[in-house]
């Protein structure tokens, strides 16, 4: 259960003012019909999280305890520190002509493909030698990180997103020093 919580809160952090959230807020705008948008984030976050669940959980087989640790800390020091930095303007998909389910789908699942929620759900899998709990755990985070963008794309743009960003980040990258010095023993 630590797992499904820690990866929830996580992947709902990280998701906060980030491409993804930016890009549903975009496709929200432009199609104007939330279910097929809403169904099409839950379909991605799924799928994103198990092949981070599973593929987790196969490495957390393969290595030592010690490195499991430093895996998990390092997920979250550039997780952390992947907030603090600029990131690249969102294409909206405007060439996409492949309506609002599919369009949101693959769109999202661009962008989250190796993204610091990704890792995050695949070191916590790693550490726990489940998968379950962290898939769960990461799809619903980052459902719950998504959908302000599906559901109030026009108030997003005034909510304070960067300090909020620069807070949180800083916090998990505090908590991933922290967990990478306690992995080497240092702590």
């Amino acid at each position: 259960m630590e797992a499904f919580v820690t990866t929830l809160l996580l992947t709902a952090i990280v998701q906060t003012g980030d491409r993804s959230q930016l890009l549903c807020a975009g496709l929200a705008m432009r199609f104007d019909r939330r279910a097929p948008l809403i169904a099409a984030v839950l379909a991605a976050s799924v799928a994103g999280a198990a092949i981070a669940a599973i593929g987790g959980q196969v490495v957390g087989d393969w290595i030592s305890r010690d490195a499991l640790s430093l895996f998990y800390a390092l997920s979250l020091l550039f997780a952390g520190l992947g907030m603090l930095g600029w990131r690249r303007p969102v294409d909206l998909l405007q060439g996409w002509r492949i309506g609002p389910f599919f369009t949101t789908l693959f769109g999202v699942m661009i962008l989250q493909f190796g993204d610091k929620g990704q890792f995050i759900v695949a070191a916590t899998a790693a550490r726990s030698h489940d998968a379950l709990w962290p898939l769960l755990g990461g799809a619903a985070g980052t459902v719950i990180g998504l959908l302000p963008g599906v559901v109030w794309q026009d108030e997003l743009a005034r909510w304070p997103l960067r300090p909020v960003r620069i807070g949180a980040g800083l916090c998990i990258a505090a908590l991933g020093i922290l967990l990478a010095l306690s992995a080497f023993g240092l702590v």
